[in-house]
């Protein structure tokens, strides 16, 4: 993957719009200490170059409904790229999952899964098992509470690597 040169300013660019969201150009400039028009062509560079997938509110859903939440390890039987591929085509599919990370190691992938009940999630890995995904093996984490819940601080974490 070809990795964007980025400055300071473009760090504090997109940190800023990773806090805060879509800003108004002026007080973008502001949090970012920049002028108002080379800010915005800046954002709308690293917009271009797709180092800025979107926008989204983060929602307190205990506050809506007492939800399931469950974290499920997937090891599947053969390693083709065809069964890596099936199976990343079906889960993206499926709005339930809400975060699938594929992994190195004992397990192929670790999905994140938001269900309205705990019986609806085991619906939806029935439904998996039926669609013949080629999964040997599930284990199923219910997530009691959320302890910690962010996003990178991408000044920090670029700031050992020269940029």
């Amino acid at each position: 993957m070809k990795r964007t040169s980025l400055d300071a300013t473009d760090i504090r660019i997109l940190s800023a719009v990773q806090k805060h969201g879509q800003l108004s150009k002026t007080r973008l400039a502001e949090v970012v200490n920049l002028s108002p028009t080379p800010c915005w062509a800046r954002l709308n560079k690293l917009k271009a170059a797709g180092l800025i997938h979107g926008y989204h509110a983060d929602i307190a859903l205990d506050r809506i409904g007492d939800f399931t939440q469950v974290i499920v390890t997937i090891s599947l039987a053969s390693h083709r790229k065809a069964d890596f591929t099936r199976f990343e085509d079906h889960v993206g599919k499926l709005d339930e999952v809400t975060e699938c990370i594929a992994t190195g190691g004992g397990m192929d992938y670790v999905l994140k899964v938001v269900s309205p009940t705990l019986a609806a999630f085991q619906q939806l890995m029935d439904s998996m098992l039926v669609a013949e995904l080629g999964i040997e093996r599930y284990m199923t984490y219910i997530v009691t509470r959320t302890v910690k819940s962010t996003r990178p601080d991408i000044a920090k974490l670029t700031a050992g690597t020269g940029k």
